[in-house]
């Protein structure tokens, strides 16, 4: 029978699809001997109906009068094989993808067939086969919509009892092949997007809502599982790790992202089922206590990797409940949500922190255990106006046992380490863009933009609910006002009804001016710490410049009265130690590159900090991190590590001046206030040589005034004879080796020129004729675009500098070759440092109420400040 199959006909006409529909009626059963007949069969069909569809009716108004989907649903319960069942459903995915007609795939969908072959038992350790169900499922929901959804379903008394489509794969949401897990979620935003009230009360309603608390554990696996790789990381440094933990972090991110779109299907209970799961299952007993605690019922999850998913869930799944809820969880400590738990500290060092909030009333904070629950009670604050933010900056062990959580982000940012501090940083700043978070909610954390907040208070005043700007640093400012109170007591007051979480504050709660006055002082604090890296600093800056104000006219007598108290002793220290090591620098290895290094270190900061959000991806604080400056100065160290260590100083310096003039209302100039370069005096080196302004370049006529005779060998057994000529010229200087001319040999030509910053000149101990010579690049290689890839893939520690030890004639001519390079050094550092002057010049100023440049005394008339503010 099945050879007739090969005869010749048109392969594309209706009597084709006469034929094979024909054939397929008289197949009885399916097994080795016939199935590759009835392989190719179904593959025909689906291409002729495709055809037809597209070219005549006639096609498919035959397929309906054969009832050939009855014959499919027959094939396949006669079948013995698998290939059978992988055809039979390719077939159909084409089928329903392909056809454009509504009353084509209306057809398809009647008759219950489909759900048949939906619900049909196949053979599921097969791969194949599942990833061909799969696909078939899927190509079936993109076809869904209010009309069709109806076909799929069965109903009682106007109620969906039944939907095959949803249930059968929802079975498969959680399986090891992430293809599948995709599909599956596809589905499952086809389902949700249809917007059917009856389909969404079944998806809504016990057991299938399990899904949704089943999604939450799944993603809480995932989040267990980076935290291992995170963890082993740190223990255990990799070439490959940072791909591991990205590749992880992308998986993580992907289930965020479906929560968020799976959200936005306009379904409200399926935003519900989100939230109260997310805060059962993950945020409430994993994430936060995280933040304090070592173990939380057996499963060990860091802060590092709990702040990272915090500010994730904030950023992506757009939810104003879990985002209130969240936000008002920091106000409870973490012995709040672990009953009958021992907490283990997290190896976290007791140093500078804050106060909380029960340690400024009388001490009367009381933790006790009430039914499954801890009950943290925080006395009522005193309500003297006598109270001051100075008050508030106090030293206290950040491991106090009933510390809130929002105060322990606050003693990671005054304590943590590096990472701990960007993480911190983090959460604060994805808080402060939350846009479903209320505004009285920042406002009670403390970090209310200044913007906002002058808003705001306009807005009270304009009702009748504020009478004065003045309130936002208000001395007498020292309770919540009503809306905070009202909404952060509303917060509170669900966690303890929803999720059993006690934690209240009697009849007055802690003054979002207490608050604020805290993330202030974190953050001086934070300007304050030499371990910390520059580029957490400017996050820190940026968070900073969020809670200033951001024009002189907003400030006032209680603005400058609360930057004086929180640019303490401490901050202005912090401000010499950096103008300490910029001077360190200017006699260093780079000065040469300092003033560029610093110019395109404030354009880069300044963009950073006025920036509309942080420039760093919170996934950042996952990956493992190596500094490349070393943390002390040594004699022996590579001009690479000073470098390094030179634009950390720099970048740390420029952050710390222009937080100044910010918080004094001042308008940040694009660039630096620095001297221009002065002119080159007649008596100096570069001028007797004939030098112009760009430099010796290799070829360059020269004369050789004061220039020392000496040998080199560049190559062992080749050595050649020079003049060694050391000049300055402005910020720039150079080494320069000559060859004279033989017909004059006043003249020479350059051969070699060398950076003469970071030479480090030395006579030999044992041999007084030889010079030794450090030669260091011409440039920062991580400042050259061209280089900066392969130098990030080469530790600083692999490179090394170049050498060079020269022999002079006698001791006298080392000497003096010596003495010309310590001289032309010494011209070059003052240069650098006249130009840096102005900025020098500004720490003297402890109000800063000046901030122009002075020139020094008896500068030529073309050497007044550039730049100036």
């Amino acid at each position: 029978m099945w050879f007739s199959f090969w005869r010749s006909r048109d392969r594309l006409s209706l009597d084709e699809l006469r034929y094979l529909t024909d054939q397929l009626q008289k197949v009885q059963i399916v097994n080795e001997f016939n199935k590759d007949f009835v392989i190719e069969a179904l593959r025909s069909i689906a291409e002729l109906l495709t055809y037809g569809d597209q070219h005549n009716p006639a096609y498919f108004e035959f397929f309906m009068e054969k009832q050939v989907m009855g014959e499919f649903v027959r094939i396949l319960k006669v079948s013995r094989t698998h290939a059978v069942s992988l055809q039979l459903l390719q077939t159909l995915s084409i089928m329903i993808q392909n056809l454009k007609s509504e009353h084509a795939i209306y057809y398809l969908f009647s008759n219950e067939h489909i759900n048949y072959l939906i619900s049909y038992s196949f053979d599921f350790r097969n791969e194949e086969l599942l990833s061909y169900y799969i696909s078939f499922l899927r190509a079936i929901s993109g076809k869904l919509n209010k009309n069709t959804i109806s076909l799929l379903v069965k109903t009682q008394n106007d109620e969906v009892v039944s939907f095959p489509l949803y249930s059968e794969a929802i079975r498969f949401a959680f399986h090891e092949e992430s293809m599948v897990r995709i599909a599956v979620r596809t589905l499952t935003l086809n389902v949700y997007h249809v917007g059917d009230d009856n389909v969404n009360r079944y998806i809504t309603s016990s057991p299938h809502a399990e899904y949704f608390s089943n999604l939450v554990s799944f993603f809480r696996k995932q989040c267990i599982e980076l935290n291992k790789l995170v963890s082993s990381t740190l223990k255990n440094p990799d070439p490959n790790s940072t791909s591991t933990i990205l590749a992880a972090v992308d998986e993580i991110e992907d289930n965020l992202y479906y929560f968020s779109d799976a959200i936005s299907a306009g379904i409200p209970d399926i935003g519900r089922l989100l939230t109260d799961n997310c805060l059962q299952l993950l945020i409430l007993p994993l994430l936060l206590p995280s933040l304090r605690m070592d173990n939380v019922n057996g499963i060990e999850i860091g802060a590092v990797t709990s702040l990272y998913l915090l500010c994730c869930i904030l950023r992506i799944v757009k939810i104003k409940d879990l985002a209130n809820t969240i936000a008002a969880a920091l106000f409870c400590p973490p012995e709040a949500y672990i009953p009958h738990f021992e907490a283990k500290l997290n190896g976290f060092t007791s140093g500078h922190g804050f106060t909380h909030e029960s340690q400024l009333l009388d001490n009367n904070t009381a933790g006790e255990v009430d039914g499954e629950c801890l009950r943290v009670t925080v006395s009522d604050m005193a309500t003297s106006s006598h109270v001051h933010p100075q008050d508030l900056v106090t030293q206290n062990d950040c491991n106090g046992s009933h510390l809130a959580l929002r105060e322990a982000l606050l003693c990671y940012i005054t304590t943590g380490d590096d990472v701990q501090v960007l993480g911190s940083l983090s959460v604060l700043a994805t808080l402060l863009q939350t846009k479903e978070l209320d505004e009285s909610m920042l406002d009670a954390l403390g970090i209310l933009p200044q913007r906002k907040q002058h808003k705001k208070l306009l807005l009270q005043a304009l009702v009748g609910e504020g009478s004065d700007e003045e309130q936002l640093f208000s001395r007498g400012s020292s309770t919540v006002n009503d809306g905070t109170s009202t909404e952060l007591d509303g917060y509170l007051q669900r966690l303890k009804e929803q999720y059993g979480v006690l934690c209240s504050f009697l009849e007055r709660g802690t003054s979002p001016h207490v608050n604020r006055c805290q993330v202030l002082d974190a953050l001086v604090s934070l300007f304050c710490r030499s371990n910390i890296s520059a580029e957490t600093l400017w996050d820190g800056g940026w968070l900073l410049r969020q809670l200033l104000p951001y024009s002189e006219a907003e400030f006032n007598s209680h603005h400058h009265e609360l930057l004086k108290m929180l640019f303490t002793a401490c901050a202005q220290g912090s401000y010499k130690n950096c103008t300490s090591a910029l001077l360190q620098e200017i006699r260093g290895v780079w000065p040469d590159l300092l003033i560029t290094v610093l110019c395109d270190e404030w354009k880069k900061c300044k963009r950073v900090i006025e920036a509309s959000s942080p420039r760093k991806d919170p996934k950042c604080i996952l990956l493992p991190v190596q500094k490349s400056f070393s943390e002390d100065v040594i004699s022996g160290e590579s001009s690479f590590t000073a470098g390094d260590r030179m634009c950390e100083s720099v970048k740390v310096f420029v952050l710390l001046l222009q937080l100044q003039m910010f918080s004094l209302g001042r308008v940040l100039p694009d660039h630096p206030p620095t001297f221009p370069p002065s002119n080159i005096p007649e008596n100096s080196r570069a001028r007797a040589a004939g030098l112009d302004i760009s430099g010796p370049k290799p070829g360059t006529e020269l004369r050789l005034v004061d220039a020392v005779p000496c040998r080199i060998a560049f190559e062992r057994g080749k050595e050649r004879h020079f003049s060694l000529l050391a000049i300055s010229m402005g910020t720039s200087g150079w080494i320069v080796l000559a060859e004279e001319l033989p017909v004059n040999r006043q003249f020479g030509v350059v051969r070699v020129a060398a950076p003469l910053a970071g030479s480090n000149p030395r006579i030999d101990e044992k041999h007084s004729r030889w010079l030794h010579l450090r030669i260091r690049p011409s440039a920062l290689p991580f400042m050259d675009p061209s280089k900066s890839g392969v130098y990030n893939k080469v530790k600083s520690k692999a490179l090394v500098d170049g050498r060079w030890t020269l022999a002079f004639r006698d001791e006298e001519s080392c000497k003096s070759a010596f003495s010309m390079i310590l001289e032309e050094m010494n011209l070059q550092f003052n240069e650098v440092e006249r130009r840096l002057r102005p900025l020098l010049d500004l720490e003297r100023d402890s109000d800063f109420s000046n901030l122009s440049p002075r020139p020094p005394k008896a500068l030529s008339s073309n050497t007044t400040a550039s730049n100036s503010l």
